[in-house]
């Protein structure tokens, strides 16, 4: 007998963050009868006057938000992280340590319209988020205090979303988030080590192999990671070396804005359910470093396994352990790769 990947478990490494995941192909047989979510009906008006993130309603605190006709940028309400935190550090004995952490939080409305998401939306309003996007990493990272713009989306009340309405958040913070952090050491040693980007050289044997593209156009690429941990994450990288979305050009705004509308139309039409997922994006800290070592990225993290009402837990070993899946990374990216880039309500 010899080792196949396909068959047989094993380890697989994340280069990204030096961490190690195991690979189970022969569990995905096994029967389920674990938990099964509720089906949730994606029914909702264009137009809701008990949400608070649509236009011209009043938010928890009091404030009432603008009519607006496009995207809707404002500080979080209830926001993790505060731009008047003190300064302030404890440290007793290396083991009980703390330190302040000063920030902003937004929240990005996407759409005026409540019933929409991402991939429901046309190709010139999400380069307008994408424009969003773009103004609030400069414009967030230009404060002297912020060293990390954090831009991310949770969709779907499974992934703990608390409003439908189409939005997304920016974590703004002092010190770089621990992810982030974890991918700048090894990205970093990677650059310093081969005097070559560990994205871009990732990117090369992609495109050779092709085994894990879901979809691809002139400027991006989106893929099953050869080390991905939940069982349809993707992510997705431009072709050019940049290290944020500010490097972006006009015609790879409007190109990231297709391939996001494709991923997203494909992740809806493999369960046919408006498909759940955190997804944000990883780019260079705003500390004021050169960072040649960054390539641009960002992550979908989806929850779902079997069908719209079976997710993957992490639980038992995975928590105590590490990572496990049991499907490859291989047969994910066939699964999703084989879908509609038009969405199946409207194709």
């Amino acid at each position: 007998m010899s080792f196949n990947m396909s068959e047989h478990p094993h380890q697989r490494f994340n280069p990204l963050n030096g961490e190690w995941l195991l690979v189970s192909p022969h569990r995905g047989k096994r029967p389920w009868q674990g938990a099964v979510e509720d089906a949730i009906a994606d029914n909702r008006p264009q137009y809701d006057p008990k949400c608070y993130l649509c236009p011209g309603n009043t938010r928890a605190e009091g404030v009432s938000n603008p009519k607006y006709a496009s995207t809707f940028v404002f500080d979080n309400d209830f926001s993790a992280l505060l731009p008047d935190t003190p300064d302030g550090v404890m440290n007793v004995n290396n083991l009980l340590r703390a330190k302040a952490d000063r920030g902003k939080c937004r929240v990005i409305c996407f759409s005026p319209r409540h019933d929409l998401t991402l991939p429901r939306m046309s190709i010139e309003d999400i380069t307008g988020v994408i424009n969003v996007w773009v103004d609030q990493y400069i414009e967030l990272g230009a404060c002297d205090y912020i060293n990390y713009v954090q831009i991310f989306e949770n969709k779907g009340a499974m992934m703990g979303c608390s409003n439908p309405h189409p939005h997304g958040q920016i974590w703004a913070s002092e010190n770089i988030p621990g992810e982030p952090a974890k991918e700048l050491v090894n990205q970093s040693k990677y650059l310093a080590e081969t005097q070559s980007c560990l994205l871009c050289d990732y990117l090369k044997i992609e495109a050779e192999t092709k085994e894990r593209i879901v979809v691809e156009n002139d400027d991006f690429m989106v893929l099953v990671p050869f080390w991905a941990t939940w069982p349809f994450e993707t992510m997705l990288l431009p072709r050019r070396h940049v290290k944020s979305l500010a490097e972006l050009t006009e015609k790879e705004k409007a190109s990231l804005a297709d391939i996001l509308k494709k991923i997203t139309c494909k992740y809806d039409n493999l369960f046919k359910c408006s498909f759940p997922y955190s997804m944000g994006w990883h780019h260079a800290p705003t500390d004021g470093g050169n960072h040649e070592e960054w390539h641009l990225h960002a992550h979908f993290y989806p929850p779902l396994l079997r069908s719209a009402s079976v997710k993957k837990f992490m639980v038992g070993f995975e928590m105590l352990g590490n990572p496990q899946r049991d499907i490859t990374a291989e047969s994910a990216a066939k699964s999703l790769h084989g879908q509609s880039e038009v969405h199946y309500l409207e194709g």
